[in-house]
């Protein structure tokens, strides 16, 4: 059925029943999917409890003659609306009945290198001849054009420039929403200064910021300013330092010239980036859509292909747009002049609005759309419950499309995998933005949408009824709101009579008052809440809780980071669709209750870095599903009612596992193979605690982990050689090893392999192992495929490629002097 809407969707422009239309059958899907989830967690209750009892089975019949007679009289309403739209096809029209997961291409990366650039050196070179050449105390430069032109790009050009870095010893990047929120601004500026502004009034903010700039050379970049209404631009350049002598610089961006005017900037000064000419076109063109070179000697698909091109305009977003939507295609000339037909026609219906220049983009952003499988389409319009230039986190990204049921695993593959594959897609598609990622693989930690894919996206939004916005394109809370990203601007109120929200997240704000009178408290619906790093302040905690498991269809609860969290209620057994429960960094949290391991849907649990939390509940063994475990604290001898370690023998889902030691951990000889038995696990992380005890690091060096691990971390482990079991021959499939803040003074013997066992390593991480002696020489040796490199205080280590006495990256094929002014972006398992 998703399938059939999406495609039904492209007629709406020309056909107002279809309009009227499309949003009923929605919302019987709706309505469908929430009675098929009822009737799983029913199920589920019934497996738990066991179906005894005569007023049991009565009361079950019950329920499913109801369940069946509203299921019924469902698809008989959707069968009705669908051959209704079926007459609004023409037979060249009608919707493929093939599964939207087909249509997604091979997967050979993480995310595509969109690092390139193409037709902005010249642009980039007259921008930094400005700065260098400047003689005032403080420069203000903009670079002003039409949306999609590389106006960003070029910012982040100049923001990176090796020759620029010594010029400047702070350097500031400050994206703009609308509309200008100048608090938002000032905590931002203090973020990247290494300053904490949470809770303080603007005028001390300011004041702060001033502090820390007032003896240094600074460059701030403005992204994508619209207005300087309401004055905030006057009173935040009032408040920066302009000093002789400092050289600072303030570069905006904007598409609007009179904006950057009004903010300082002389004409002599306002650069705008030229459209790209032809060869540079099709040479961006190439690189997105992965033209090879056998596919250029395909003269009708390179003709097709330069046609497509001709019409992006020069704009570089228009491009890159269109090159990843067929970058998934096959390159097929047939294939091709479909794409570029239909482009045609989407140019063709904007009339003037094309040669206003933003109509190639446009046209070209609603035809990937178009063309994304049905499956993609919401998750991409999950961008808009953030604010806009938010760069959205990638995991709390996919718990949220878990949660909404968006992305499903299989037999092969978990259902995290599924959702990183997802968003590989949209990357490649050049709809979604990589903001920051891992060196060694390409994994995505954080990233954002475009502003013009961000209007697109609100458009198609509204008209599916997906999340809720004013007549200022500004995300708010109604009673018809079906998701809700909450900012201190949000009206909680405005939700009184709302029976159709599913998803409800704190973005920009801490803070979230509650009590069982509010309209929140009301709301049973959801299916994802997210409160990560909640303040409980003006919170009766009880009612909270009392909410929260009242909520029977939630999938995912996350409450990373909750201050003053103590314990869970044992009534968090009553959610029996739960499937994704996060508690990581909850510092005060001391409790979880033995219901926990009841909850029979339950994939994803992490309760990493709870430091209070002294153990787990017994019975592990239960949750067969779970997939991925954060923070499995190992109970000692006389802890009966806590977790061992031979209880993960029956979790043999698990693909990631974060184990926790302490000084009363134990682990029995009958336990040391437990983990060779999880065969599908491929994240191992342990945490010994600093543990001193012999006894314990004896079994720690004996353990057997299965040789499917491919991403090993080993921290504050205290023996004097690695594990013996940390060697090419156990870990035969070993990617990436990461060994932090231990006190090992060299690698045991088994470490070195020998002829016919080296390491298939490719990314090696050494943190804080101050005595740690081994040389460059000996690890190539024994890891001749090793690409990237991070090493932090570990001073012994001898003739390595970068720093090893503060912080140093290498990367293969880099020179030495770019690779250590890398950022290098911590994971959450990394860090816990």
């Amino acid at each position: 059925m998703q399938v059939f809407i999406s495609e039904a969707s492209k007629l709406k422009e020309n056909r107002e029943t279809v309009r009227t239309v499309l949003p009923v059958l929605r919302e019987l899907i709706y309505e469908a999917d929430d009675l098929v989830l009822d009737s799983k967690i029913r199920d589920d209750y019934r497996k738990m409890k066991g179906a005894s009892g005569f007023f049991l089975y009565l009361s079950e019949i019950y329920f499913r003659y109801q369940t069946g007679k509203k299921l019924t009289e469902i698809n008989t309403r959707i069968k009705r609306t669908r051959d209704n739209l079926k007459s609004y096809y023409t037979p060249s029209q009608r919707p493929s009945s093939q599964n939207g997961n087909d249509t997604v291409r091979r997967w050979t990366a993480p995310v595509i290198n969109q690092s390139e650039v193409v037709g902005l050196k010249e642009d980039a070179a007259k921008v930094r001849g400005w700065i260098l050449g400047q003689n005032e105390p403080l420069l203000h430069l903009a670079i002003v054009g039409l949306g999609g032109l590389g106006k960003t790009t070029l910012a982040k050009m100049i923001y990176r420039d090796v020759n620029l870095k010594r010029r400047f010893q702070e350097k500031i990047w400050v994206s703009f929403s609308q509309p200008v929120k100048e608090d938002e601004i000032m905590k931002s500026m203090l973020k990247q200064l290494n300053a904490d502004g949470s809770g303080s009034p603007k005028g001390d903010m300011l004041s702060t910021i001033h502090g820390l700039l007032s003896d240094k050379a600074y460059l701030i970049v403005l992204d994508d300013v619209w207005s300087t209404d309401d004055g905030w631009w006057e009173r935040i350049s009032g408040g920066l330092p302009v000093k002789e002598g400092h050289n600072s610089c303030i570069i905006i961006t904007s598409r609007i010239k009179t904006v950057v005017k009004n903010m300082g900037v002389q004409d002599a000064q306002i650069h705008q980036p030229r459209y790209l000419n032809d060869e540079e076109s099709w040479k961006l063109f190439c690189k997105v859509a992965r033209v090879s070179e056998v596919d250029e000697q395909n003269t009708k698909l390179v003709e097709e292909g330069k046609e497509i091109v001709k019409k992006c305009g020069g704009l570089p977003l228009a491009i890159k747009t269109v090159g990843g939507l067929l970058s998934s295609e096959e390159r097929s000339s047939i294939k091709w002049r479909r794409i570029r037909e239909t482009f045609h026609e989407k140019l063709t219906s904007m009339g003037d609005n094309c040669s206003e220049g933003n109509g190639h983009v446009i046209a070209s952003l609603q035809l990937s759309y178009d063309e994304l499988p049905a499956f993609l389409k919401p998750c991409i319009l999950c961008f808009l419950i953030y604010p806009e230039n938010y760069e959205v986190d990638a995991d709390q990204l996919i718990r949220l499309w878990v949660g909404e049921g968006f992305v499903s695993g299989n037999s092969t593959e978990t259902v995290t995998e599924s959702a990183l594959k997802c968003l590989s897609e949209l990357i490649s598609r050049c709809l979604v933005e990589v903001a920051q990622r891992r060196n060694y693989d390409g994994s995505v930690y954080t990233c954002k949408v475009h502003d013009m894919v961000r209007d697109l996206t609100i458009k198609i939004a509204r008209e599916e009824d997906f999340c809720s916005f004013d007549a200022n394109r500004n995300h708010i809370a109604d009673v018809g709101s079906r998701r809700l990203g909450v900012t201190q601007e949000t009206k909680l109120s405005a939700l009184r009579g709302n029976s159709k929200l599913r998803a409800l997240l704190l973005t920009t704000t801490h803070y979230i008052g509650f009590n069982r009178k509010t309209e929140l408290a009301k709301i049973k619906s959801l299916r994802v809440l997210d409160l990560s790093h909640a303040r409980l302040d003006y919170v009766f905690v009880k009612d909270l809780w009392d909410w929260i498991t009242s909520l029977k269809r939630l999938v995912c609860l996350s409450l990373r980071d909750v201050a003053q969290l103590l314990e869970v209620p044992n009534s968090i057994g009553k959610l029996l669709g739960l499937q994704v429960l996060i508690l990581g960094e909850c510092k005060d949290l001391k409790k979880l209750p033995t219901s926990i391991i009841n909850l029979p849907r339950l994939i994803i649990l992490d309760v990493g870095n709870c430091p209070s939390l002294r153990c787990l509940p017994q019975g592990f063994s239960k949750l067969s599903k779970l997939q991925e475990l954060y923070g499995f604290k190992i109970a000692g001898t006389g802890k009966a009612s806590g977790s061992h370690l031979a209880e993960l023998k029956a979790v043999t889902e698990l693909r990631v596992l974060q184990i926790d030691i302490t000084e009363d951990s134990t682990i029995e000889d009958q336990e040391l193979e437990i983990l060779a038995q999880l065969e599908k696990l491929k994240i191992l992380s342990i945490n010994a605690g600093d543990c001193k005890d012999k006894n314990i690091l004896s079994k720690l060096n004996k353990l057997s982990p299965p040789s499917s691990i491919e991403e090993l971390y080993l921290k504050h482990y205290v023996g004097e050689t690695t594990p013996g079991w940390i060697n090419p021959k156990s870990l035969r499939q070993l990617q990436y090893l990461c060994m932090e803040d231990s006190r090992i003074n060299k690698m045991n013997q088994d470490f070195w392999g020998d002829e016919e066992h080296k390491w298939d390593v490719k990314g090696l991480c050494l943190k804080f192992c101050q005595r740690l002696e081994v040389s460059w020489e000996e690890l190539q040796a024994v890891m001749p495929e090793i690409r990237h490199l991070e090493v932090s205080q570990c001073n012994l280590l001898v003739s390595f490629p970068c720093d090893v006495k503060s912080v140093g990256f290498w990367c293969k094929g880099e020179k030495k002097k770019d690779v250590r002014r890398r950022m290098f972006s911590v994971k959450k398992i990394e860090s816990s």
